[in-house]
């Protein structure tokens, strides 16, 4: 009297095929099939699992599906109070054969689909060893060597273009960077000369030539001539520049030859007056003023630690380091220097003169002190012009009262001389180990551009250590190319033994060709 349940077998008395509708050809063919939701739970999944393979897995699933419907319809009947069973019914000895039908007929189902169907995907022998012949492997080898030698070649060539590559790749960031630093120092001059104002900005220039362009200069402006350096002190080139047009200039003579020293050379040119000395005197006449201390009032002496020459002659006794010390005592050392040869460092004017027969006219004594090597000079009729700085006493200003050419230069400044003109250059103490190497073969290729063929160079008592003559020095007078008519070296034991400090005179000559 109840209805009937989705889940009863169809009226022909057949079990059904686990609820695919459409028939069982679905599962049999490997097709998903469509599942018939209302098998029980059990049959449902297990059918969700079978939908897709192969055919056995299908029929277990059947025999599976029976066995849990014929179970599900006895606990159905038997949870129902309402309607007693029968007792035949519930004793019935063909149910109980046919469970045990079922569970047998799905165990060998099972062990034939394990041994049958799915062995030949399981590999139960261990993996077969193939004997290979000797002569096929030789080949075989011989070829994954040819092609190891062939890959091997090809690295070594990208190598080599690799290599290539990169020094083309370095010449180009070489020439991209200097560009780039060429521009940035352009853009950096220009954009300091828009900085400055006032007297300095023009001193600086550039100024417009009033005829134009001319092809003199290669140019329609005229930059005045100014050191590089300037520009790293413009606060002090500022403070150099700052002054009453048409006035007196600030006397500020150390301050100047500081900012020479660093590199500020030569200054700027101004528009003012240099300080006149009180109650200023006539020189000396020549050649009485060649060994003559001139008058005090023949300089203003604002500058310097001396107010009068007196002190200067008599500062070689006092005690303290300074530039030349006994310099100014004319009838010293002085009076006697360069007067006599001993064969060994000191060498006399007179020998040196001999060695040229009489062709020495002209020349240049590098860092001259008081300009005593250009009196003896001048008394033997070659002028000297002398270099010299101002360092706490008024060096340049005693030369040029002893009748002589002084040159306010400092020992960096490219010589203001051209090419091949002069006989002779001079220099005593002032070119040594003190200057760093570069600027120090700078120098030499300067004094040897001056020196016309077959000038002499005379090198006195330059200073350095032991260590330094053959390891540095010697192989720079080489390279530099100049011939040794003499050459001196002798310990400098002033200070010691222990300090290995030397000496060293040569006369060189510049070659002729």
């Amino acid at each position: 009297g109840r209805q009937s349940s989705l889940t009863d077998p169809p009226r022909t008395g057949q079990p059904p095929r686990c609820g695919v509708r459409g028939g069982g050809e679905g599962i049999e063919n490997g097709d998903a099939g469509v599942l018939d939701p209302s098998l029980p739970p059990h049959c449902f999944r297990l059918k969700q699992l079978a939908l897709g393979k192969r055919r056995n897995i299908g029929l277990i699933a059947d025999f599976v599906c029976i066995f849990f419907h014929l179970r599900h319809r006895e606990e159905e009947m038997g949870s129902m109070d309402d309607y007693p069973r029968k007792p035949s019914q519930s004793q019935s000895p063909t149910r109980s054969k046919l469970k045990i039908l079922l569970v047998l007929v799905l165990t060998n189902l099972l062990s034939i689909y394990l041994f049958s169907g799915s062995s030949g995907r399981i590999n139960w022998l261990p993996p077969a060893t193939h004997l290979w012949d000797s002569g096929a492997l030789l080949r075989e080898l011989n070829e994954t060597q040819g092609l190891l030698s062939a890959s091997q070649a090809e690295v070594m060539l990208l190598s080599r273009r690799l290599s290539t590559t990169n020094t083309l790749l370095e010449t180009l960031l070489t020439d991209v960077g200097k560009a780039r630093r060429d521009e940035a120092a352009e853009q950096d001059l220009e954009g300091w000369a828009h900085q400055l104002t006032g007297e300095l900005k023009l001193a600086v220039g550039p100024h417009k030539l009033p005829l134009g362009y001319t092809p003199n200069l290669g140019s329609d402006e005229l930059y005045p001539t100014l050191g590089t350096a300037c520009r790293r002190y413009q606060e002090e080139l500022t403070q150099y520049m700052s002054y009453e047009v048409g006035g007196e200039c600030p006397s500020d003579e150390a301050f100047a030859q500081r900012l020479m020293l660093k590199g500020c050379e030569p200054l700027p040119r101004r528009r003012c007056h240099p300080k006149s000395p009180v109650g200023y005197v006539e020189p000396t006449p020549f050649p009485q003023s060649l060994w003559s201390i001139p008058p005090d009032a023949s300089i203003t002496w604002d500058a310097y630690t001396c107010k009068n020459y007196a002190c200067l002659v008599h500062r070689k006794m006092e005690k303290g380091t300074y530039d030349c010390k006994d310099c100014f005592d004319l009838s010293g050392r002085e009076k006697d220097r360069w007067l006599y040869d001993n064969g060994e460092l000191d060498y006399g004017i007179d020998e040196v003169l001999e060695a040229k027969h009489g062709s020495v006219r002209i020349g240049l004594d590098i860092g001259g002190g008081t300009g005593s090597f250009a009196a003896r000079m001048r008394e033997r009729n070659v002028t000297i012009v002398t270099s010299s700085m101002n360092f706490d006493g008024p060096f340049n200003n005693f030369i040029a009262s002893r009748g002589l050419l002084p040159l306010h230069i400092s020992v960096a400044h490219r010589l203001p001389f051209f090419d091949n003109t002069l006989d002779i250059v001079h220099s005593m103490h002032v070119l040594s180990n003190w200057i760093p190497d570069s600027m120090l073969e700078f120098a030499l290729f300067d004094i040897h551009r001056v020196l016309r063929p077959g000038g002499l160079f005379w090198l006195d008592h330059f200073f350095c250590l032991g260590t330094q003559l053959n390891a540095t020095y010697v192989p720079m007078f080489q390279r530099i190319g100049f011939k040794k008519l003499r050459w001196s070296a002798g310990r400098k034991l002033d200070r010691g033994l222990d300090k290995n400090e030397w000496y060293l005179s040569a006369l060189l000559e510049k070659p002729t060709t």
